[in-house]
């Protein structure tokens, strides 16, 4: 799908927002692995896997408890670089719908076939940008994405991080 500038207003930007599946799904992961708590699990998993490879090469452990630690450390990286991005991926109707988004003064609007929706600026705790998206997050598990792309040319990109980062925090 391909994302374009749809008019620009002196009070607001308006930006026909769609998603391509590869970015959106790219996105989803640095979500995750972001997550303090994920990171936590991954390195305790790391230390745990590591360990257990030193202890098999002294032969203080069986093979098998390499084994276990070592499958358990494939399925964590799966669920969170794999599994887990698609699922919530094929869940979501959003990133499968082209609708217009205005950023106004006072709020974000969004606006489909199926409807629309308003979010005042405050409603909004953070803001993470990432190469081709910007994360506007209610909560750390709750967000929306604004394609980067959507804005057209860097200097659009540029006016709306500017914009985007008047009316929301930054981490």
């Amino acid at each position: 799908m391909e994302f374009k500038l749809f008019l620009f207003l002196p009070i607001g930007m308006q930006v026909t927002v769609s998603y391509q599946k590869s970015l959106v799904i790219q996105t989803l992961r640095y979500h995750f692995i972001s997550r303090r708590e994920i990171k936590l699990m991954i390195i305790l998993v790391n230390v745990f896997t590591t360990l257990a490879a030193v202890l098999f090469y002294f032969k203080k452990v069986t093979p098998l408890a390499f084994f276990i630690s070592f499958f358990l450390w494939v399925i964590l990286m799966l669920a969170f670089w794999k599994w887990l991005p698609s699922a919530i991926y094929k869940r979501t109707p959003t990133f499968k719908e082209t609708f217009l988004v205005s950023l106004e003064e006072n709020h974000l609007f969004l606006e489909s076939e199926k409807g629309s929706k308003t979010w005042a600026w405050r409603e909004f705790s953070e803001m993470i940008e990432t190469p081709h998206f910007f994360h506007l997050y209610f909560n750390p598990r709750s967000f929306f994405l604004l394609p980067k792309d959507a804005f057209g040319d860097s200097e659009a990109i540029h006016e709306a991080r500017a914009f985007l980062k008047s009316k929301i925090a930054t981490r």
